[in-house]
């Protein structure tokens, strides 16, 4: 046991310095002449990046290391394990610009080969008028940006302290006829320590291909000679598009049992991430639990983050007992936005 737990430790701090590598890898020797350099809006599919299930995100997003219910399959596909029969999850919120924002998710343990879980997130920016530069006013046509991921992850534990769980997505980015689409996969790990009231995590999310969009919109007619008589006058033609990468993020975490007797409950948790795609952050988490009923939730995200806006989470939620199987929870959260609106969370999980 001390061997595996010695593997254990050392398998953690392998994920954890993974990052640092990274960078090391990305800037080389000119680490510190572009290291104000965050390259923000440089990925696709952002909407990977907002986050799943208003637990979680009351608390700060600081979830890698206490992903314990389907939202795990987002934060840290280890933490699937933890599911002790089936579920289900359904999440949605108005994101800004009243952008709507909806996951659904189902999992179930399959015997003690571990647990298989299954989940969509669906963004959707509604209908809007197309204008161009000689009809600001709208053609009368109408179009959509939408963004789709579904999962499929797979969790099992080693050990009665020790988990370890992977996740295959598919992604689709479309905005009126164009679209780009990509596969990708999460792995993590959850690691409970000796001292049973800590827990440790870590994850690492969407790591793939990159993403190039195609469409009838890039495609266009011209004359190349347009100064010269005779010539082929239309020739069809295209828009060269980039490719850009997926926004590849790694956490860890530290999750711990603060306080806790027979009617009251305090979780604390923190979570640092690296993103390739911005600077590194940190989210801190609380939650308040009583009877294992009444939860009371508050968190900071994306503290130290260069030029962030997001900040200070929070919310509550309500766990009812239907009968001696199933068991449902109500779990809302509120995040600021600083200049930009806030957005409110809604989540409904059932278990069973």
């Amino acid at each position: 046991m001390k061997h595996t737990t010695h593997r254990i430790v050392l398998l953690l701090v392998v994920l954890a310095c993974l990052p640092a590598a990274v960078r090391a890898q990305t800037f080389g020797d000119s680490e510190k002449a572009n290291e104000t350099i965050t390259k923000v809006g440089t990925t696709s599919a952002q909407f990977l990046k907002l986050g799943v299930g208003a637990r979680a995100i009351a608390m700060g997003g600081a979830y890698v290391a206490e992903a314990n219910d389907l939202s795990a399959i987002y934060w840290n596909p280890a933490g699937l394990a933890t599911l002790g029969g089936g579920a289900v999850q359904f999440n949605h919120t108005k994101y800004l610009a009243d952008i709507d924002y909806s996951v659904a998710a189902f999992g179930t343990r399959i015997g003690s080969m571990g647990t298989l879980a299954a989940s969509i997130i669906y963004l959707g920016s509604g209908d809007m008028a197309v204008r161009t530069t000689s009809r600001p006013e709208g053609t009368g046509e109408l179009f959509s940006a939408s963004d789709l991921s579904i999962q499929l992850g797979f969790a099992r534990a080693l050990t009665d302290r020790f988990s370890i769980g992977t996740a295959v997505k598919y992604i689709r980015e479309q905005i009126w006829h164009s679209s780009a689409s990509a596969m990708a996969f999460d792995v993590g790990v959850l690691f409970t320590t000796p001292f049973d009231r800590l827990r440790l995590g870590a994850s690492m999310s969407n790591f793939g291909p990159k993403m190039q969009m195609t469409g009838r919109d890039i495609l266009f007619s011209t004359d190349p000679a347009a100064n010269q008589s005779g010539n082929v006058e239309v020739v069809n033609a295209e828009y060269l598009m980039d490719r850009h990468a997926l926004p590849l993020l790694f956490r860890v975490g530290v999750a711990m049992d603060a306080y806790a007797d027979a009617n009251h409950q305090l979780l604390v948790l923190v979570d640092a991430a690296h993103p390739n795609d911005n600077s590194e952050y940190v989210n801190f988490g609380a939650e308040y639990t009583f009877r294992e009923m009444i939860y009371l939730r508050v968190g900071h995200r994306n503290t130290f983050e260069t030029d962030g806006v997001q900040g200070l989470t929070y919310g509550g939620g309500l766990s009812l007992r239907v009968d001696r199987s199933i068991r449902a929870r109500f779990n809302y959260a509120y995040a600021d936005f600083g200049l930009l609106e806030a957005t409110h969370w809604f989540s409904f999980d059932l278990s069973f």
